[in-house]
């Protein structure tokens, strides 16, 4: 969970996440949290205003119950963006849920996924098992911190991603043609997504 106010981060498109696994504890690399399944409800006012200005309010729900609020972040380098971040555990997903909904605000859409936290000293390292496919997320310090876990987790550079899950879901869903709301397994259990209509190139 961050407090600092400030997440440094790309994420990367992968095949095989029991590979860079099997790195990540090559490189002794801290197990924080074990495969866990995730549900987020990220949340707008009715005029989109929080999406058309890149600002996130998003509920998530795993093992705890996390509230975050994202900025729009600057320009992406190299694949990076750098964004104020504020994030708080409450302890009722239901009520805050409600709380949200109260002060005008409504469900832009639910995504779910699995994901393992590795840490290493200078950064935290999730493994994304989404409905569309792979991912490995890194927040580091700095840049170089996340440039050097890149290399020696054997990914290429070139292939960071700065943006978030949804905008590739968005991506997917006006490339398919889809027309349901949510990011879910259920949503995608008959669906094969080629990379083309990810928009982005895998990085292993």
């Amino acid at each position: 969970m961050n407090t600092s106010g400030i997440e440094i981060e790309s994420k990367f498109l992968v095949r095989d996440l029991k590979k860079i696994e099997t790195r990540l504890q090559a490189m002794e690399a801290r197990l924080v949290q074990p495969r866990q399944f995730e549900q987020n409800l990220r949340f707008d006012l009715p005029d989109e205003s929080l999406k058309k200005t890149f600002r996130v309010l998003r509920l998530r729900q795993d093992e705890n119950v996390v509230l975050t609020y994202k900025g729009p972040g600057s320009k992406a380098v190299d694949g990076i963006r750098v964004r104020e971040e504020w994030e708080v555990t409450v302890n009722n997903f239901a009520v805050m849920q409600k709380i949200i909904e109260s002060l005008g605000y409504v469900i832009l859409f639910m995504y779910e996924k699995y994901r393992t936290t590795y840490a290493t000293q200078n950064a935290q390292l999730m493994l994304d098992e989404l409905p569309f496919g792979f991912f490995v997320e890194i927040e580091g310090k700095t840049q170089e911190d996340i440039f050097t876990l890149v290399d020696r987790l054997q990914l290429n550079r070139a292939a960071a991603i700065p943006d978030s899950y949804q905008v590739h879901f968005d991506s997917i869903k006006t490339a398919l043609g889809l027309s349901f709301r949510d990011l879910t397994f259920e949503n995608f259990s008959k669906i094969d997504v080629p990379e083309s209509a990810l928009g982005v190139k895998f990085s292993d």
